[in-house]
């Protein structure tokens, strides 16, 4: 009996220790799930982090912020574990300033297209011309049908981006190139008539799809507003935090899941075409390959922005607007501003941003510069008619110039100092440049009259 009873109080005490090793990993990934803090979803509280809690250095801090001045950035706000540690606006920008986002603000497309998806409105496979009608193009209609909205949402319709007015949404300037899926170019207008597929799937405009759906809960404030054939979106630098903060955890806001959808999610950060590996369904991705960049057919090696880590994916628009989200660092920052420089989508400034955050860290144990990766040239001014200034010009082996079309147009193989540019026409050039080290880099150019 004494054995029975031993046996069966072992067989309890096992029990009982399961149960509660079981409710410690329960909570142990509850725990790590939920780490992330969320500021309520009206008002202006929302929780800081102080940076020398991460080992940032002050000095750094205002190198960092110098450089952003430098920059003509208008907003910079930096999140951890969904916290706040840094903020800072320049001039006269506040932090209740709207901004427009740009192309930034085609990611907000995306996780609408995602959210109408999983609610059975329409499905990526979908011909555009379902919801658009058929004509939507001046294609011949086979082509036409051949168009989905994936892509749409990878940039991949096939419809010519080298007409007069790439973002002309008539049907008449959206004209046949290739046949859909065969060839990636960043032409606006297919991704502007996203909202058009939207409208007709849910009955409901983007602007209150977006407030029902994503807005409301999250806290977020702005709206979609007609700019030409362009539908920009305009809110403060924190409503962009939010949504950062938002993508950080997957689509899920302090419980509430907004994207549940977790396949259209991954598919949305990951490479989803084999032609630009650095693009996902408007999302920009780092620690690929290769890519290839706006206005632009060539490939270029290597990740999109070397300094930052290879989990990035980014949200980036014309004149610098960029949100960036890194799981691996639970970090989320944003900038918001002027043109640094002529770039359409400026990724090198996105790059010397992540360099100078890299070099914050002034704790005893930091790595320092020397094993980070030297800034990469540029040239300046741009626009320029005659001559470019060279940063860095002795880690240079030559450079080329390209034309919009991937034609060798010049080629420098003493660099200086400066260089001459006066035999190009007025327009659109890419130089690349090709390092001492084997690394090559490049950065859009406008030659003007």
């Amino acid at each position: 009996m004494r054995r029975k009873n031993a046996l069966f109080g072992a067989i309890i005490y096992l029990m009982k220790t399961y149960q509660i090793l079981l409710l410690f990993l329960l909570l142990s990934f509850s725990g790590h799930t939920q780490s992330l803090y969320f500021p309520p979803s009206t008002g202006s509280t929302w929780d800081t982090l102080s940076p020398s809690s991460l080992g940032w250095c002050q000095t750094k801090i205002d190198s960092l912020y110098r450089f952003l001045e430098a920059k003509n950035s208008n907003a910079f706000i930096l999140l951890k574990d969904g916290k706040i540690v840094l903020e800072k606006y320049f001039g006269t920008f506040t932090q209740s300033d709207p901004w427009q986002w740009a192309s930034a603000g085609k990611t907000l497309t995306s996780f609408m297209v995602g959210v109408a998806q999983q609610e059975g409105y329409l499905t990526l496979s979908d011909s555009t011309s379902t919801n658009l009608g058929k004509g939507w193009t001046s294609t011949a209609p086979a082509q036409e049908g051949k168009i989905t909205i994936r892509h749409q949402l990878t940039m991949t319709s096939g419809l010519d981006d080298g007409v007069t007015d790439p973002y002309c949404t008539l049907a008449n300037c959206l004209v046949y190139k290739s046949d859909a899926g065969t060839r990636w170019a960043y032409h606006n207008a297919p991704y502007t008539l996203l909202d058009g597929v939207i409208e007709q799937a849910t009955g409901r405009s983007l602007n209150v799809y977006m407030t029902q759906k994503l807005k409301t809960p999250t806290g977020m404030t702005g709206a979609f507003f007609p700019v030409d054939y362009n539908h920009v979106y305009f809110s403060n630098a924190r409503s962009m935090a939010r949504f950062g903060l938002l993508m950080l955890n997957k689509g899920s806001w302090n419980g509430t899941h907004i994207l549940r959808d977790t396949t259209y999610f991954n598919q949305m950060i990951s490479t989803s075409q084999q032609l630009n590996k650095s693009y996902g369904y408007l999302w920009w991705l780092n620690g690929k390959e290769s890519y290839k960049v706006p206005q632009s057919q060539l490939t270029f090696n290597g990740p999109l922005n070397p300094h930052a880590p290879n989990d990035l994916f980014v949200a980036m628009g014309k004149d610098g607007q960029f949100l960036n989200i890194v799981p691996s660092q639970e970090m989320v920052w944003l900038r918001m501003g002027e043109a640094p420089d002529g770039l359409e989508v400026p990724f090198l400034l996105n790059d010397e941003i992540w360099a100078n955050i890299n070099a914050l860290d002034c704790s005893p144990l930091a790595i320092e510069e020397p094993i980070l990766k030297p800034l990469l040239p540029i040239l300046y001014p741009n626009p320029a008619n005659d001559v470019l200034k060279l940063r860095r010009p002795s880690s240079i082996e030559r450079v080329v110039f390209y034309n919009v079309y991937g034609d060798v147009i010049k080629t420098i193989l003493t660099v200086g100092n400066e260089l001459s540019i006066e035999e190009l026409d007025a327009g659109s050039y890419l130089a690349k440049f090709f390092l001492t080290n084997g690394e090559v880099s490049t950065q859009k150019i406008i030659v003007t009259d």
